[in-house]
């Protein structure tokens, strides 16, 4: 898809796809995915599938026994946890590593699997919801990637988000969630996770939702779970909000949303 001429004109290069990732997504697109041959695919990446089996066996997925390839991988939890995980070591693997991405990296992680979570008890689908939580802060890592001295201290001592995007536009001319979902749309996200990051400051300091229909329930997945990472105890508060602004049964979605944090809480300790 193309990227608006404002975004080009800036300079500022968006990193492009992996390959792996590219054949990944016309696995995805099809209606009974191969689990071999997605297998066999991440598999031929030596770096990304290590990076990969060593993020399942983490604690967070709680697996009973170690997998050994991503064929187990996919047996025990099937092919949208798998590609999701395979997407964030995918979207890490084009950015520096750098202490000042570290925190980044952990909360696109957990909002991830929050979103995911409360996605599957919701009945929507867990790896839109999944990829567009893992994404949310991407333009961030874009911003560093481009100017890591000015940027760094930036993102360092900004209190808060929308205070945050204020500043990129004086410094750059553009924001990160404009950058962040410019970049979803070159990897070809689903068109609901590219709307979901390009609102996520909007929609999560109150302001205007957008006006598609198809991406508001996962508005509401990423400012529900944004307070679950943040401010848990206004649970109750942001689930009335968002369930109504996204189009969600309160009760279920409260229920969801407890739930995941449950599981979330029980992984970390």
């Amino acid at each position: 898809m193309p990227v608006d001429h404002t975004l080009r004109s800036l300079n500022i290069d968006l990193p492009a796809q992996p390959a792996v990732l590219v054949q990944l997504s016309l696995l995805l697109a099809e209606e009974e995915v191969d689990f071999k041959a997605m297998g066999s695919l991440i598999e031929g990446d030596m770096t990304l599938a290590a990076a990969v089996l060593k993020a399942l066996n983490s604690p967070i997925y709680g697996l009973r026994r170690q997998v050994r390839t991503v064929q187990q991988a996919l047996l025990y939890l099937g092919s949208n946890e798998v590609a999701a995980i395979t997407y964030e070591m995918g979207l890490r693997s084009v950015f520096p590593s750098a202490p000042e991405l570290d925190a980044l990296w952990l909360r696109a992680n957990r909002r991830g699997m929050l979103m995911a979570l409360m996605a599957r008890r919701l009945g929507l689908d867990t790896f839109v919801a999944h990829s567009a939580g893992l994404f949310e802060e991407c333009g961030k890592a874009v911003m560093f990637r481009h100017a890591p001295e000015r940027y760094g201290p930036m993102l360092r001592h900004a209190p808060a988000d929308d205070l945050l995007v204020l500043q990129e536009m004086q410094a750059f001319g553009v924001s990160h969630d404009a950058l962040g979902a410019a970049l979803c749309q070159t990897w070809t996200l689903h068109p609901a996770a590219v709307t979901c990051v390009r609102y996520h400051v909007v929609v999560q300091s109150g302001g205007t939702w957008p006006d598609k229909p198809e991406a508001r329930p996962l508005c509401a997945l990423s400012a529900v779970a944004h307070y679950l990472m943040r401010a848990p105890d206004a649970l109750e508060a942001a689930v009335r909000a968002a369930a109504t602004l996204g189009g969600l049964d309160e009760v279920r979605f409260l229920e969801a949303a407890q739930d995941a944090y449950a599981v979330l809480r029980a992984a970390e300790a």
